[in-house]
């Protein structure tokens, strides 16, 4: 029963943070989220599984982007302005998408950096030094999966730019140029486009693979 409010206590939180924008607050937000039960490594893991849902639902977006685009050539010169307007909503939806992304794999960063600043320092800590180097282990381990993960969101990531300025240029011209001859020419275009927002799919699935391994062996390693 308690589990809805906390929920509601840790969004609340991170919302405060993140609406600050600092990286002060973004301190205290962990050390508040830490009284609460809630560590980084906690944290991390929920970042991740937003980075990744934000990715499967903008490689979704972007397909049926495209199937809105790939239609336009085929529809009546009398349709041009109905069938723009339905571009123009997809690309706001698109770019609604894109920057979700971008701010998911920004707070992953955050809260990594935090997590593995937080880590590193307390291995001074121990006294043990079986207990210390095997966290030392741990550690590094975690930081070349995160290098992993991080480096295939970021590609994901590079690849939205060049398909949102593509489905941008589209939309523009269409909307100055609703006739059947500037419809046809954009059949070439179309060509690019479809390239562009197939690699892009490769790469965010690669992203999505790559965000479940981290959390799968996150989650193993917690528990071990």
């Amino acid at each position: 029963m308690m589990k809805p409010v906390f929920g509601r206590i840790c969004l609340g939180i991170e919302i405060a943070a993140l609406v600050a924008g600092v990286a002060g607050c973004q301190g205290t937000y962990y050390k508040a989220m830490e009284k609460l039960g809630k560590h980084k490594r906690d944290i991390l893991v929920d970042r991740v599984e937003n980075a990744r849902d934000a990715q499967q639902s903008a490689k979704e977006q972007f397909q049926t982007a495209l199937e809105r685009f790939s239609a336009v050539v085929k529809v009546p010169t009398g349709e041009l302005e109905s069938k723009y307007n339905q571009l123009r909503t997809e690309l706001e939806r698109s770019e609604d998408k894109a920057g979700a992304v971008s701010s998911r794999i920004a707070a992953v960063e955050d809260v990594a950096k935090a997590l593995f600043q937080e880590w590193q320092s307390e291995l001074d800590q121990y006294t043990n030094k079986d207990l210390r180097r095997s966290s030392e282990r741990r550690l590094k381990e975690t930081q070349v999966r995160y290098q992993q993960l991080i480096g295939a969101m970021k590609q994901a990531e590079r690849k939205i730019a060049p398909v949102l300025a593509a489905f941008r240029d589209q939309v523009l011209f269409i909307k100055h140029n609703l006739n059947a001859q500037a419809i046809a020419s954009l059949q070439d275009e179309l060509v690019s486009i479809e390239s562009n927002v197939a690699s892009l799919i490769k790469e965010m699935d690669a992203s999505i693979a790559e965000a479940n391994t981290f959390i799968k062996a996150m989650v193993k390693s917690n528990g071990a």
